[in-house]
């Protein structure tokens, strides 16, 4: 089964916020396997439910580990999304 994964991250840490940003791109990018796409408003990750949603979670709870303080707005959608808007 395939998902599409849409997150936007807010840390609420004062200092090198864009880095841990980046970062938290850089290791979803780095996982075989996974479509990301990032734009200015949220990232997208496209790919089989259980790699896809292990690694996002993983990652959340390195920021949570690293930074403390974050807030993750999530979308889960079951099916891969990656070009639905080109179907309409």
């Amino acid at each position: 089964m395939q998902v599409s994964i849409e997150i936007s991250l807010y840390p609420l840490a004062e200092e090198t916020y864009k880095d841990q940003i980046w970062g938290f791109i850089d290791h979803l990018n780095a996982t075989e396997g996974l479509r990301v796409v990032t734009n200015g408003m949220s990232t997208q990750v496209f790919g089989e439910y259980d790699l896809a949603t292990s690694t996002v979670m993983a990652e959340i709870k390195k920021v949570h580990e690293t930074l403390g303080a974050a807030v993750f707005v999530c979308k889960f959608i079951g099916g891969d999304r990656q070009f639905a808007e080109d179907r309409v």
